[in-house]
């Protein structure tokens, strides 16, 4: 029987697991994206945007709109979001799937400091620290407060509020090539760049980039407390959604 399945996340498994659901055309699949970009990269299915209205409103749109299956594809960094939509889909009734791409892993040549937070981060940061950030544009608070250091933000779209005049502003989106990130290295003279262990390909330029480079990465881990990923690509989501839905 046809399903209807509910994908969370704006990430590129979550696009991917929506393209291949929808082009499959046995079930249909709506994917929900939080609304911070404006100009969400498109995908096939349905597309819900905005809260759900925590834990409570989620399960109800589970309940009223007869979902069968909630996947969970959201950013590793979505601690929070990951949680409530466990909850709801427990309190539903209905299957919960977490799909979690692997962090990276620091290799030979690479000069990574390990940090647990932001905050901690930019506190890292040598003073006078010419420092390539990567870490979305809503976290940018604890190196706005770090005027002795230069930054250099990456972002797809732009804060909301105007950032001081030291700070420069690359929009972009991904995937990165390595040349464009050697050519940022250069352009700007960075000295370390700082990013999340988001993990995956398309942002993975940066960390080859300054491992050529000699720089040294400081490296913000994941934070604690989600739900264990049931699958790490979306090949084997797309397993256990069959196996999910088919089973007697």
């Amino acid at each position: 029987m046809p399903a209807n399945i509910l994908v969370l996340g704006g990430t590129t498994e979550a696009r991917a697991l929506a393209d291949h659901v929808a082009d499959d055309g046995r079930h249909a699949v709506v994917t929900a994206l939080a609304g911070r970009t404006a100009e969400p990269t498109p995908r096939k299915g349905t597309v819900h945007l905005g809260s759900f209205g925590g834990t409570d409103g989620l399960r109800d749109h589970l309940l009223a709109e007869n979902i069968d299956l909630l996947v969970d594809a959201t950013h590793p960094f979505a601690a929070r979001i990951s949680i409530a939509a466990r909850q709801a889909a427990r309190s539903a009734g209905r299957p919960y799937l977490r799909l979690e791409r692997p962090g990276w892993v620091e290799t030979e040549g690479d000069r990574w400091t390990r940090v647990a937070s932001l905050a901690e981060a930019a506190e890292t940061l040598a003073p006078g620290a010419n420092a390539f950030v990567t870490v979305g544009r809503q976290e940018l608070g604890p190196f706005l407060r770090r005027p002795d250091a230069t930054i250099v933000a990456r972002t797809i779209e732009k804060p909301e509020h105007p950032l001081p005049e030291r700070i420069r502003l690359i929009l972009d989106r991904p995937p990165y090539a390595l040349e464009t990130e050697l050519v940022i290295l250069a352009r700007y003279r960075i000295d370390v760049l700082v990013t999340k262990n988001s993990g995956g390909d398309a942002t993975a330029a940066k960390l080859v980039a300054a491992r050529q480079a000699g720089l040294p990465v400081i490296m913000i881990d994941r934070p604690g407390g989600q739900p264990p990923a049931d699958a790490a690509d979306v090949k084997s989501c797309l397993a256990l959604i069959e196996r999910h839905l088919h089973s007697p």
